[in-house]
C-alpha cells in the first residue's frame, strides 16, 4: 500500500489550512476555473459539469474533524508513506504516522536486522499539489509495490570490494 500525501488526523494539517479547507464548496467552482485542479478534472471527468458537486463533497469531508490513529495499527501489509518536503501536512505528523506503523522507532542495525517493513519517503522540492506526478514518486513506489525492497547491506558492499 502506498499512501501519497495522506494524513491520519485533521490536526496534521498546518493551522492556516483548516479555514481554507472549510471554504471549499460549489460556490467556489466559478473562481476555480483557471486552476490546475479544475483543468485536470475537466480533462478526465465523464461529466465535467459536476465539478461543483465534487467541491461540495471535498469541502464537506475537509470540514470534518477526523482521527484515524486507532486504525493505523490495523494496516498489517507493508505501507509506504510519501510526502513532499513542502507538503500541507506538518513534518511531525508524517513522522508520527510512520512511527505508528512501526517505522523509525529504533536503529535498523548494521545488517538491517531491525528494519521495518514500512517506508517513509519525503521528496525534495515537492508539495501536496505536485507530489503525485513527480518522477521520484514512481521511482520510489514501484520497487516497493513490486516487492523489490532488498538492497545491499554495508557488509555485502564491502565484500564486493575484496
Amino acid at each position: 500500500l502506498v499512501l501519497v500525501s495522506t494524513g491520519y488526523a485533521t490536526d496534521g494539517f498546518y493551522d492556516e489550512m483548516r479555514p481554507q479547507q472549510a471554504q471549499v464548496s460549489a460556490a467556489a467552482a466559478e473562481f476555480m476555473k483557471d486552476t490546475p485542479m479544475y483543468k485536470s478534472y475537466v480533462a478526465v471527468a465523464p461529466h465535467p459539469e459536476e465539478f461543483p458537486k465534487l467541491l461540495d463533497a471535498l469541502g464537506g469531508f475537509m470540514r470534518q474533524n477526523r482521527d484515524y490513529s486507532a486504525d493505523v495499527a490495523k494496516l498489517k501489509m507493508p505501507v509506504m508513506l510519501v510526502y513532499g518536503d513542502s507538503d500541507m501536512y506538518k513534518p511531525e505528523h508524517e513522522i508520527k504516522f510512520y512511527q505508528m506503523l512501526g517505522g523509525g522507532l529504533k536503529d535498523a542495525g548494521w545488517m538491517r536486522e531491525n528494519l521495518s517493513q514500512n517506508r517513509l519517503a519525503i521528496l525534495p522540492n515537492r508539495t501536496h499539489y505536485d507530489v503525485f506526478f513527480a518522477p521520484e514518486l514512481t521511482a520510489a513506489a514501484l520497487p516497493f509495490l513490486n516487492g523489490q525492497t532488498k538492497v545491499k547491506t554495508w557488509d555485502e558492499v564491502v565484500g564486493e570490494m575484496e
